[in-house]
């Protein structure tokens, strides 16, 4: 089921962009699911209920000792998780981002775990947070992207991009991928309707890297959904040629979809 919603978010939200932070949408599943594996196999469900709750009070009375016990505080968060309670598991997840800050991870998953049960604003607090320590981090400004437009606050989304671009193309070693932003910044104006825009800004990126497979796939892919099949085919096939092995395949797969007959 978790690999299916993925599979179906990848493909909706557009490969052009979910290529660039690839590694990092390996939490896009949400922590609901991270520990889980097959734990329950051949296990009463009350047993395992009852050796969790074990474990969270051995926990919790190593906490009340060591307060700042990491340890600990990622096994609480484990055991809150193979139970399924994502609010519980919102204190450990706190804990542990405030004692790494430099652990950008406990942060995203933090924000994750806050939108999965509805405390958007909370999430977008700790994107927020996030990204005034560590402006670079691509992923958690692409989750509060998407949490902003979800949210239909697509001037303010796309505001934080352009912003964040700026400040990029200000320094004389840019640590960011300006590709990236770009890339962002057209698929906020795709997932709004705003065809021609998002057009133009993969035209811009094109130009800028001809090399590059992910404006191409982008162009290619709104495209597709205004019902321009010929016009796409071509920007797919040259997508499919420039694009990583690993990749070929997804892409074709993505030219296939929404064909007429």
């Amino acid at each position: 089921m978790n690999s299916s919603k993925s599979r179906n978010r990848w493909v909706s939200i557009s490969l052009a962009v979910m290529l660039v932070l690839l590694l990092g949408f390996s939490l896009i599943p949400l922590v609901s699911s991270i520990f889980l594996g097959n734990q329950r196999v051949n296990q009463p469900v009350t047993s395992l209920e009852s050796r969790w709750e074990s474990e969270v009070l051995g926990y919790e009375m190593v906490l009340d000792r060591e307060p700042d016990n990491q340890t600990a505080w990622r096994g609480l968060l484990e055991v809150r998780l193979k139970q399924g309670n994502l609010p519980g598991a919102l204190v450990p997840l706190e804990k542990l981002a405030q004692l790494n800050p430099e652990q950008t991870d406990y942060q995203i998953l933090l924000a994750q775990s806050q939108q999965q049960i509805q405390d958007n604003e909370g999430a977008i607090t700790t994107y927020r947070n996030l990204l005034a320590n560590h402006p670079e981090n691509l992923l958690g400004l692409k989750g509060l992207v998407d949490l902003l437009v979800q949210q239909k606050r697509i001037p303010e989304a796309i505001k934080l991009v352009e912003d964040t671009a700026q400040k990029a193309l200000a320094n004389p070693k840019p640590s960011l991928d300006l590709m990236a932003l770009q890339l962002m910044l057209g698929e906020i104006y795709n997932s709004d309707g705003q065809y021609d825009h998002a057009l133009a800004v993969y035209d811009q990126a094109i130009k800028a890297a001809s090399s590059d497979f992910r404006p191409l796939l982008g162009k290619a892919l709104i495209l597709q959904k205004q019902g321009k099949p010929e016009a796409a085919k071509p920007l797919f096939l040259e997508a499919t040629n420039l694009a990583p092995a690993q990749y070929k395949k997804e892409i074709k797969e993505l030219s296939l979809q929404n064909l007429p007959g």
